[in-house]
């Protein structure tokens, strides 16, 4: 992967605001990162973090029935997604977005067949005339791995398994020929097997395209085996950023730590206690001044819990990882001097 070309999609000071009724949620705060042609970024962190609202909030995703107030930029292709239309983003969603959901069978019309729901993507994105659609379709779902095309081209979703609507829904995905795909918990409601299958048909797809991957995820496992970066987000901040190994395998912030020590290890013995993260997240509709985990935090100084941590950059074993935490950065470069 080589990020020589630049960012094919680049956010900026990102904050994401949500009401419902009289309350009011941060759900992003802040947030700035970029991805680049043929890069798999990994978005990991406790449900409720913020990971899907910051992904699918610029692109005009976020469930009806909410107020959204979003602020910063969003930008690809020379143009800002937070200064478009409905119309125009729509449009950018699948010719430069494509989007998988976790649940395909709600992203699928259950009264319509699979086969001209994708052809109806494709003639909408691509122009295609109706056989030309038809061809289209037949093709995406070949490229896809699903076996018999024509037989399946004509089945409602209730007649194919979960992995084969997953299959459907990255194809729906592709029709367009996106340059960033959104993947939003791929695999959740997959077995092991299948769940590896829909991993390397993500991966084969973006080496014969070049397309970026955005894998929102809580699943650690996934992310050692597909992401080239890692983000970690806390109560809608960046809490660490950087190459998948390093953060993996050298995590720097109290949070990611915590985090991957709750991860279950066969290597462990059974009732070998763990340090995991004590509490609970924050509650986002109350803003405070300092660091949002410092409730949590076994690190946690006076400063930590009036003044926002920056997200400043550490060179670890040859990379550079962003971290925000100045107790554990002081650490570091203390242990470095020494």
């Amino acid at each position: 992967m080589s990020t020589a070309s630049g960012p094919i999609y680049e956010v900026g000071d990102l904050v994401i605001d949500l009401y419902a009724g009289n309350v009011s949620v941060r759900a992003v705060d802040g947030v700035s990162f970029a991805i680049h042609p043929g890069e798999t970024v990994a978005i990991v962190g406790e449900s409720g973090s913020g990971k899907t609202v910051m992904t699918l909030g610029p692109l005009g995703l976020l469930p009806e029935g909410v107020t959204v107030d979003i602020r910063g930029r969003a930008q690809s292709g020379g143009q800002d997604l937070l200064t478009l239309g409905p119309r125009r983003l729509s449009e950018l969603r699948g010719r430069s977005f494509g989007v998988v959901f976790q649940d395909p069978i709600s992203a699928l019309n259950p009264m319509k067949r699979v086969g001209p729901q994708l052809a109806a993507q494709a003639r909408r994105l691509t122009g295609a005339t109706g056989r030309e659609a038809r061809q289209a379709a037949l093709d995406l779902l070949k490229r896809t791995g699903i076996p018999d095309p024509d037989d399946r081209y004509f089945r409602y979703p209730h007649e194919m398994s979960g992995g084969m609507l997953q299959r459907v829904m990255i194809a729906l995905a592709l029709a367009g020929k996106p340059k960033v795909l959104i993947a939003d918990e791929p695999t959740t409601a997959l077995d092991a097997t299948v769940q590896a299958q829909i991993l390397e048909l993500i991966r084969q797809l973006q080496r014969e395209d070049g397309i970026a991957v955005l894998l929102i995820t809580h699943d650690i496992g996934v992310v050692s085996r597909v992401a080239d970066r890692v983000i970690v987000l806390y109560a809608g901040r960046i809490a660490e950023e950087g190459p998948a190994f390093e953060v993996l395998t050298a995590p720097i912030h109290p949070y990611t730590i915590g985090l991957l020590d709750s991860v279950p290890d066969l290597r462990k013995s059974i009732g070998e206690p763990r340090q995991g993260i004590p509490g609970v997240p924050p509650d986002q509709s109350m803003l405070v001044p300092g660091c949002r985990f410092a409730e949590r935090c076994p690190k946690v100084e006076p400063r930590c819990r009036t003044h926002r941590p920056p997200l400043d950059q550490v060179r670890g074993r040859a990379v550079v990882q962003r971290v925000a935490c100045p107790p554990q950065l002081r650490a570091l470069r203390e242990m470095a001097d020494a």
